[in-house]
């Protein structure tokens, strides 16, 4: 491989904004110790990670121990784990050899790392001091670890499935545009839907409006609008920050660790230093999820202005505009739901045993109503009182012909009819 000035490997392995503890203390030592690692061809990304696990296994082994110069053995030994884990990213960057395999060997590696730290950093303290706090300060460790990382992970997931969503639905409504006004070709890459922090990202100097303006404004999709003018100030701080390659978040996982793991064993003050960065850490995973949730309000005001249709919610359903009352055309399914063929009995030879309910208006149907020809027949009813039967003058019963068979009662009738 061609030597490379520091510069050079600096702009082309480092990120365009880290945490302020990369930038700061693991960045400039990193990038030296790669030009020298690079070199070399049997060193590879996957052996940078497996090194930085037996780093941090051995930081592990010291802070076990649980004295004072263990302790800073232990740190030393951890930051350069910490530059280790850098430095695989960055050499997989500069020779573009990673692999998926690669990055998620990283990450489980990392949590790895993380678990055997915090059990024997707060375990050699308990086996030394006996202070039953430490047992619980190792559990937060661990659960805010695994907590940030995992929210991490799940935010960024929905941020990509509102953003595929976005670019979907938009180009269903521009295709259906260009097919009723009758052209058939394709969008060009000017008209391709933008998103302002994708914008803001290659641009960290330039203003969300003026960006807006230039890309068009019906081609930009802001799903931080809420975030933005509800707290103006913040792009005033993010762009101060960028310049210096820092992000705005600054108390992440990474910041958290090395507290709880450099700074805290340095100082000598382990369980304060724990509880600091773990209130820390939560107040700006809060402000992460704030965040997220007004960009959720965002993405839902984005895809109502981009429906095609309005939605159906709480109208009625055009079937149930016909009652008992109205009756549609014969042959009608939704007038006739059994003259759908999946509704008819079964053929003999499919089900032999197949035998229909009985029907109490076998003839029931457009037939059998009265029409103005057919004058509905007026009859006397028999009725039975005390053992006599004798017509009831005066009463007549309509009955519409065929309806109701002369010898066949309802089910569940104590005395039959007629």
């Amino acid at each position: 491989m061609a030597k490379l000035s520091l510069r050079a490997v600096q702009k082309l392995t480092c990120k365009k904004r880290d945490a302020w503890w990369t930038v700061i203390l693991v960045d400039p030592v990193a990038t030296r110790m790669l030009i020298v690692m690079a070199r070399f061809n049997f060193i590879t990304p996957n052996r940078v990670t497996w090194a930085a696990l037996f780093v941090g296994l051995g930081s592990a082994g010291f802070f076990l121990k649980g004295d004072m110069q263990s302790l800073i053995i232990g740190a030393a030994l951890y930051h350069l784990s910490f530059i280790l884990d850098c430095i695989d990213g960055k050499l997989a960057r500069l020779k573009g050899n990673g692999t998926v395999f690669g990055g998620w060997l990283d990450y489980v590696f990392d949590r790895i790392r993380v678990l055997f730290c915090a059990l024997a950093l707060m375990g050699g303290q308990y086996l030394r001091n006996g202070d039953e706090r430490f047992l619980l300060a190792a559990l937060l460790v661990v659960f805010l670890d695994m907590l940030r990382y995992v929210d991490a992970l799940q935010i960024y997931k929905m941020r990509m499935s509102m953003r595929t969503k976005i670019e979907k639905v938009t180009q269903e409504r521009r295709e259906a545009e260009r097919v009723a006004v009758g052209e058939d070709r394709a969008e060009p890459e000017a008209q391709q839907i933008r998103f302002m922090e994708d914008l803001l990202r290659e641009n960290p100097e330039a203003e969300a409006e003026v960006l807006k303006e230039q890309a068009g404004a019906g081609q930009v999709v802001d799903l931080h609008a809420q975030f933005r003018h509800r707290f103006p100030w913040y792009l005033r701080v993010r762009q101060a920050l960028l310049r210096s390659r820092i992000r705005p978040h600054l108390i992440s996982g990474i910041e958290f660790q090395m507290f709880v793991f450099i700074v805290g064993p340095l100082i000598g003050q382990i369980l304060l230093t724990t509880v600091i960065s773990a209130v820390l850490l939560g107040i700006f995973e809060l402000i992460i999820m704030y965040k997220f949730w007004l960009s959720t309000r965002d993405f839902t005001h984005v895809m109502a202005e981009l429906a095609q249709a309005p939605s159906g919610a709480g109208s009625i359903a055009p079937h149930l505009h016909r009652g008992r009352h109205r009756r549609g055309v014969q042959g009608d399914p939704l007038a006739d739901p059994l003259a759908d063929p999946a509704f008819q009995a079964p053929p003999p030879y499919e089900d032999p045993g197949f035998q229909p309910y009985p029907e109490p208006y076998p003839s029931y149907g457009a037939q059998a109503l009265p029409t103005p020809e057919q004058p509905p027949t007026q009859t006397y009813q028999p009725i039975r009182t005390q053992g006599y039967d004798h017509p009831v003058q005066g009463q007549p019963a309509y009955i519409a012909p065929q309806a109701v068979p002369p010898h066949h009662g309802y089910p569940g009738d104590r005395e039959g009819v007629g």
